[in-house]
């Protein structure tokens, strides 16, 4: 089932991060779509729930180096 989660994440500053992130969370299987809104520092994520959870974003988020919550 496709869901739709949105994430504070603080240290977007540029696009350059943007693009860092959607490359990083368009590895996550299950991950069908990726926004980052550099302005309001979120990332909003399509994604199946069931293969890709909250938990399994934020994590890749972190590894990317953009803490999310």
């Amino acid at each position: 089932m496709q869901k739709t989660t949105t994430l504070s994440a603080p240290d977007i500053e540029c696009q350059g991060c943007a693009n860092s992130i959607k490359n990083a969370l368009g590895k996550v299987p299950g991950v069908a779509g990726v926004n980052v809104d550099v302005t309001a520092k979120t990332v909003t994520v399509t994604h199946d729930d069931a293969k890709a959870s909250r938990e399994t974003i934020t994590s890749a988020l972190d590894q990317a180096g953009f803490p999310a919550s």
